[in-house]
């Protein structure tokens, strides 16, 4: 962790599900984005892909701070709500003028990450989740994603 308490989350997914339209969770407009919503602010998202990209890959600055609760995490992504500190991957459509309309989430739950992971991360500097994009049907993933589903490691910067 640097001096600052600045660390970064990178975030890589594969298996993205196509750009739609035509998921049944999805608008007929098309085609299809995924990005990191800015914290409380659902329009605003980070670097969208495409659904049809074949990788998305986001690096998030943050701050990393020991509590009595262990290694706790802010930013400008990292939503802080009732339940616990999460990121939002964000599905939606960009209009003619950039317009982010968002349609569905998932959310990734800082609590989910190991404790000793965590803890290697704030010391390293970088939290990497690696996840698929793809539900069970083949479409964008959306909801709570759950220990299996993402693969947390701590990294060192580079």
């Amino acid at each position: 962790m640097r001096d600052d308490g600045g660390m970064e989350i990178c975030i890589e997914a594969s298996d993205l599900p196509g750009s739609g339209p035509g998921f049944a969770c999805a608008p007929e407009a098309g085609p299809v984005y995924v990005g990191v919503q800015r914290k409380d602010r659902p329009g605003e998202v980070l670097e969208p892909h495409r659904g049809d990209a074949p990788s998305a890959v986001w690096t998030l600055e943050c701050v990393a701070r020991t509590t009595a609760d262990g290694v706790e995490l802010t930013g400008r992504y990292v939503q802080d709500r009732l339940g616990g500190r999460f990121v939002y991957l964000s599905w939606g459509t960009l209009d003619g003028h950039g317009v982010f309309s968002m349609f569905r989430r998932a959310k990734l739950m800082l609590a989910d990450v190991d404790a000793a992971v965590l803890d290697a991360a704030a010391g390293s500097g970088r939290l990497v989740a690696r996840l698929g994009l793809s539900d069970a049907r083949g479409g964008p993933l959306c909801g709570r994603v759950r220990p299996g589903d993402v693969a947390w490691t701590a990294e060192t910067p580079g």
